[in-house]
């Protein structure tokens, strides 16, 4: 019986290949780790690499889940189903700018006259918008000449009167549409001249984000001394580019888009580094909370017990094992056999099916079988520059072990999330204005960015209206007062759990 071996997917005798001289067999082995990589690299999707969901194209499935198989596309309902109208919301009587009552004075049925009043009629609303157009405010200062002295005296303006002829809500209108609507200088422009035929220069346009950006800066640095406070942060980084513009960035370096996620205050910070350092100065070397966080190196300064490893990108990278060959395979699908089953439980934990203390002893021993997997792994031989898919499995295998008590910190303190979507949700809108501004082109730019970010996702999360805070925020800068915080107006100091 001829015994056979597998050299990039093609089946050869191993007769054949005890004959191979050993320099051919270098140069196949050394194509065929090439090959390998090459293939990996063109099978990378959402489900496993970091490569986003919108690269994926229509029609991906995840087939390394198999419930996700039987799910059945439900069929959309027509719009001339009546089923599928919603009736419209309506505003209460007082909000109405008009009200017409129309009452029937003849019967349909039988003619005749009617009367009454119904006090509950069946009510229809119009909801429009009038022409919108500037409000414009004159100052005019006049000049006066002293009788006494001859001089002439000019009327200076008031205090509370911006000397650049721009308003606080039209400063709060175009950082707001440049942000939480991701519009271009050019965008902003155009939007401002259509809805109230207010005509700005795009430099006018500039100078009035960095004016808001200096307003806000106080209550920004605040929020985040308020996040390197808490309990539990969620926090992750994606590149963003900063130009030269100013002459800060002559070596063109790659700059970094940093969020930190608490669940009434978020924090970005645009930095030309995604070094330990940068992580060190966001967060502060005295952090004492929980980061839950990828499996970034520079994060690497926490001690385990302060961690969470993100379970979502751990999926990615037992996914990627299991769409490997050979023993990689086996190893990736054990691996994501033990994490569905995790999730089972967990999914119950939140639902209130399964209590705290079921959850904790079903996980002990499946804690222990994980670690086992991971270590039997991490034990196979590789050579120190092997590029294999193995080897790649072997390398992950390693650094997962070094952080396995990460991976349970969920289980036993109440609050904590095992997953990081809700940094990854938060970096979403920059994102997708990284991909339409092709980032900022200057340090001040860069600031503006992370502050209104800053802002306008801080005060979603509290159901506050961002238009108006920035509106506050610029008016108080005029007036020469502190801007209003950022931090919810009922703070409750949350004791930072002990982790055993």
């Amino acid at each position: 019986m001829s015994v056979e071996i597998n050299i990039a997917g093609i089946q050869i005798p191993q007769s054949d290949w005890d004959a191979t001289p050993g320099s051919v067999k270098a140069v196949v082995t050394v194509l065929s780790e090439r090959l390998a990589y090459i293939e990996e690299q063109l099978k990378q999707n959402s489900q496993n690499s970091s490569r986003p969901p919108s690269s994926d194209g229509f029609g991906h499935q995840d087939l390394s889940n198999p419930q996700t198989l039987k799910k059945k596309k439900k069929k959309k309902k027509s719009s001339s189903d009546p089923s599928s109208l919603k009736t419209p919301k309506l505003y209460p009587l007082e909000a109405c700018s008009e009200v017409h009552s129309h009452v029937p004075d003849i019967c349909q049925h039988c003619g005749e006259q009617l009367s009454g009043l119904d006090e509950q009629p069946l009510r229809h609303q119009i909801v429009d918008i009038p022409p919108l157009s500037a409000y414009v405010i004159e100052h005019q200062l006049h000049q006066l000449e002293c009788s006494c002295c001859g001089r002439k005296n000019r009327a200076a303006l008031p205090a509370e009167v911006p000397s650049t002829g721009y308003g606080d809500r039209l400063a709060a209108v175009v950082a707001w549409l440049s942000v939480e609507h991701r519009q271009s200088h050019r965008m902003v422009k155009s939007l401002l001249a259509t809805l109230f035929s207010v005509e700005l220069s795009r430099g006018s346009i500039n100078r009035i984000r960095h004016q808001v950006s200096e307003a806000v800066a106080s209550p920004v640095e605040q929020a985040q001394q308020y996040v390197q406070g808490q309990a539990f942060v969620h926090s992750d980084e994606t590149s963003f580019s900063q130009g030269n513009g100013d002459g800060l960035n002559s070596r063109h370096t790659k700059g970094w888009l940093w969020v930190l996620v608490t669940p009434l205050v978020i924090v970005f910070s645009v930095v030309l580094s995604r070094s330990q350092a940068t992580a060190k100065a966001l967060l502060g070397e005295d952090f004492k909370g929980i980061l839950i966080s990828d499996r970034y190196s520079a994060y690497n300064w926490l001690e385990v017990m302060h961690r969470q490893v993100c379970w979502a990108h751990l999926k990615r990278d037992l996914t990627a094992m299991a769409e490997r060959s050979g023993v990689s395979k086996q190893i990736g699908e054990a691996l994501l056999r033990r994490e569905r089953r995790l999730f089972r439980w967990w999914h119950r934990v939140r639902d209130g099916t399964m209590s705290r203390e079921q959850f904790v002893m079903a996980v002990e021993p499946l804690r222990i079988g994980l670690k086992t997997e991971l270590e039997a792994a991490a034990a196979i031989p590789i050579a120190n520059r092997e590029k294999s898919p193995l080897a790649k499995t072997v390398r992950t295998a390693r650094e997962l072990l070094k952080l396995e008590a990460a991976l349970w910190t969920f289980v036993y303190v109440p609050g904590v999330e095992p997953t990081n979507n809700a940094a990854e949700r938060a970096l979403r809108t920059a994102v997708i204005w990284r991909r339409t501004s092709f980032g900022s082109q200057s340090q001040a730019g860069s600031e503006f960015v992370s502050r209104i970010l800053t802002v306008v996702t801080s005060l979603k999360a509290q159901q506050k209206n961002p238009l108006d805070y920035l509106t506050q925020a610029i008016r108080a800068q005029r007036l020469g007062l502190s801007a209003p915080s950022l931090l919810p107006q009922t703070l409750i100091n949350t004791q930072i759990p002990m982790v055993a």
